[in-house]
């Protein structure tokens, strides 16, 4: 088994954990932060549409790493609603974020895609070197980088959704 297929499997679990936390969700609360108290107090967390919208940036990313390039587009204002350091917002009416449907066809086509790459990628092509130097220093080789990017970042965020989820009084997923 290469190394790749080990982590598309990995990956292939985070990814139905992201489908089970998307579920229940009604599309007019996904871009909503929860509040709370009788004053009805912000909660400062990142919603639904910020924690796919910030992953979805990630899948063309890998696929670059591994020397090819994404078929799923990701829309060009993605990087400035959801870049890493943007803080997220409350969408009340639903004119700052993409639509939940647009999200999750970039967030989970693009994961998708990028699952499918990494499981056909050579143990040699892994083994190379980082090629974005700024990551190098943390994550030495392509294999890293595809194994941070496909498991332990998205699973940082989706616990964040866990969280939200509770907060808007939804089940555990």
């Amino acid at each position: 088994m290469s190394r790749g297929t080990v982590i598309a499997d990995c990956a292939k679990r985070t990814l139905a954990y992201a489908e089970r936390l998307i579920k229940g969700i009604e599309p007019h609360m996904f871009a909503r932060k929860p509040t709370w108290g009788l004053g009805g107090r912000e909660i400062d967390c990142n919603h639904g549409a910020f924690v796919f919208g910030h992953l979805a940036l990630y899948p063309p990313r890998i696929i670059a790493m591994l020397g090819d390039r994404a078929r799923v587009e990701v829309p060009a204002e993605y990087q400035e609603l959801f870049k890493a350091g943007v803080p997220c917002r409350d969408d009340a009416d639903g004119s700052i974020y993409p639509s939940m449907s647009a999200l999750c066809e970039v967030y989970f086509g693009g994961m998708r895609e990028a699952i499918d790459a990494v499981g056909r990628a050579t143990d040699a092509h892994l083994a190379r070197p980082m090629p974005e130097e700024r990551m190098r220093e943390f994550l030495p080789t392509v294999e890293h980088g595809c194994l941070f990017l496909l498991n332990n970042h998205p699973m940082a965020h989706l616990g964040q959704l866990s969280t939200w989820r509770r907060c808007m009084g939804l089940p555990a997923a």
